[in-house]
């Protein structure tokens, strides 16, 4: 009776922590602070020297429970990466994982073997402990902020936290395995080693995701069992990878990104599912390395784990990032933003219970270490980080709508999906009778009548709309249902159309507008789809020194006309038109059409 007690009580407890968590998550998010920290402050609360009084020291378990929660929300990063954002990202994002990680770890642990009178190797540890970052935490603050960074930034980002993790991980198995070797391990064993993680952690997850959509697709399977059987089999690829000495966490992240581009069986309710159960994993990876931590034994080392964490953010991840950052092309204000994104996470407490599982020698000094570390990461850089975005110019001024949509699987329909969405005031399809070539209307609900489209006719504000679409554009479709901000009133400004296919050097130069270099040669269709990551709409605007463009409309999703406002007061931060701008403006408009018109031509 005694283990049934318990037991009961277990369930009791770990269910309340999750309550908790969860409605802390609420206050998190109006305050600004990282949700991470939160749920670290949640375990620590519950833990023995706080008012829970739980005494719990299994890293047996929490190593367990840690491996699949971070094998699950790899999955779902990967998941929700499309190829598209691939493009100009790949390269920086593979620099900053591998070599950015490595230089990170490096500057990192030599500080570390000095601060704490350790060897090199045990420096070399505890640096690649706390060398790779955490992304739930970066994008969670950047969507509690309002903000969405520019596609490439937040592509390299995103693309860094799934690959660098891998990487991390096997560093600190490395340099466990060598300093309980003490030394006997041959470069050789270390490069064979190397080899063998990357080789069979990609082969086995890009197998593997093919596998899981061939099974979706192919298999007639109950309704609610296709999310099961995706969670089941990301397990399954990254427990055999691991046991096949491959890299399972690289393995399982690959998979995510080839079972997200591929075509498949009730995609919408797998990726619902996955939003449940990766806030189910973070809440319990996070709380339980929270319950770890004995707050008395932080004091031990806290002023030179604090020194430790003030050098990876001002000095070590700088340095990687501009390193890696600089032959592609970055500005200076997306590399600096990047170097002061690196926070650490709950990855890094869960590779120091690593040093403890193996019987290293000082393993209370790497789990405490980084614990400090990655709680002052989250304070410092997690709370500025939405000001620092602001300030550095990298987020969207028009970030990508929040709209309501219904998404409803077709059986035996793998190219397109059933999507509804409320009609609310302000949103650009109040109206409008015509729609993207590849979104169909089926019906629109009015007033408790199920109408055609053709009964219907425009599209009026309460309406509920539904379209069939390609699953891979609905975000895109998204657009047209949002409510409408951003225009400018072109009765206030001077305004001048273009086509979208003009290319930006050519207005530049005849307005003397500000413009990246790498941007003159796009055509104002393509400096959109860059800006607003590939999903421009309706009174999107990007400012070009003195004045901005604006999107007028759009044609298969591409920008087919913007214009060209010369705004006469301060807009937002908008710069006012300068006297010399004016005066060309107003004295040559004739000259100034004719040069556009034979630009358009060459």
């Amino acid at each position: 009776m005694l283990a049934i007690t318990y037991a009961n009580a277990l369930i009791l407890v770990g269910a309340a922590l999750a309550v908790l968590g969860v409605f802390s998550s609420l206050v998190a998010s109006r305050i600004g602070a990282p949700l991470l920290l939160i749920f670290l402050l949640v375990g620590l609360l519950a833990g023995e020297e706080g008012p829970g009084g739980i005494k719990f020291n299994d890293f047996n378990s929490t190593y367990l429970v840690g491996s699949a929660a971070l094998a699950i929300v790899l999955f779902d990063g990967g998941l929700r990466t499309r190829f598209a954002a691939f493009r100009g990202a790949l390269y920086p994002a593979l620099s900053l994982s591998t070599f950015g990680v490595v230089l990170t770890a490096a500057l990192a642990g030599a500080l570390a073997s000095f601060l704490l009178k350790l060897s090199l190797l045990e420096g070399l540890l505890i640096g690649a402990i706390v060398a790779s970052t955490d992304a739930a935490a970066v994008f969670f603050l950047l969507r509690a902020g309002g903000q969405q960074l520019k596609r490439r930034v937040a592509a390299t980002l995103e693309m860094e936290s799934g690959t660098n993790d891998p990487v991390a991980v096997f560093m600190t198995i490395l340099f466990v395995q060598l300093i309980l070797a003490a030394g006997s391990t041959t470069t050789e064993t270390i490069l064979l080693s190397v080899v063998r993680e990357v080789v069979f952690g990609a082969a086995i997850g890009i197998g593997g995701g093919i596998a899981i959509s061939a099974a979706l697709n192919r298999i007639s399977l109950p309704s609610g069992l296709h999310p099961l059987l995706v969670v089941a089999s990301a397990l399954f690829i990254y427990a055999l990878a691991a046991v096949m000495k491959g890299s399972g966490f690289l393995a399982v992240y690959l998979a995510g990104i080839v079972l997200g581009n591929r075509p498949v069986r009730a995609f919408a309710s797998i990726t619902t599912f996955h939003d449940t159960l990766t806030w189910l994993c973070q809440i319990a990876m996070f709380i339980m390395m929270g319950l770890l931590v004995t707050p008395t034994q932080l004091l031990t080392n806290i002023w030179t784990a604090l020194a430790i964490a003030v050098f990876l953010i001002v000095v070590a991840r700088p340095i990687a990032v501009w390193l890696c950052l600089s032959p592609f092309g970055f500005r200076a204000s997306e590399k600096a933003f990047m170097s002061w994104v690196g926070l650490r996470g709950a990855v890094s407490i869960f590779l120091a219970a690593i040093p403890t599982l193996s019987g290293v020698p000082n393993a209370e000094i790497y789990f405490n270490v980084a614990f400090v570390v990655v709680v002052a990461s989250l304070i410092v850089q997690g709370w500025s980080l939405t000001f620092v975005a602001r300030r550095l110019g990298v987020a969207l001024d028009d970030p990508a709508p929040s709209v309501k949509r219904i998404e409803i699987d077709l059986p035996g329909q793998l190219d397109e999906e059933l999507v509804g969405y409320p009609i609310v005031e302000g949103s650009p399809v109040v109206g409008h009778g015509t729609w993207p070539s590849w979104a169909r209307p089926v019906l629109i609900v009015r007033n408790e009548a199920i109408l055609s489209p053709q009964e219907a006719g425009a599209l009026r504000v309460g309406d509920y709309g539904y379209f069939l679409a390609p699953p891979q554009r609905v975000e895109r479709l998204d657009r047209l249902f949002a409510p409408h901000e951003g225009y400018i009133d072109e009765e206030s400004s001077a305004a001048f159309p273009f086509k979208g296919d003009v290319r930006v050097g050519a207005v530049a130069d005849m307005y003397d507008l500000s413009v990246q270099p790498a941007e003159r040669t796009l055509t104002i269709a393509e400096l959109f789809d860059q800006r607003f990551d590939d999903n421009p709409r309706p009174g999107n605007r990007i400012d070009l020194g003195h004045a901005r463009l604006v999107v007028r409309e759009l044609a298969d999703d591409k920008v087919s006309e913007a214009r060209l406002d010369f705004v006469q007061e301060p807009l937002g931060g908008f710069a006012p038109i300068r006297s010399k701008s004016v005066r060309r403006l107003l004295g040559y408009p004739k000259r100034l059409a004719r040069r556009v018109l034979r630009k358009q031509k060459d």
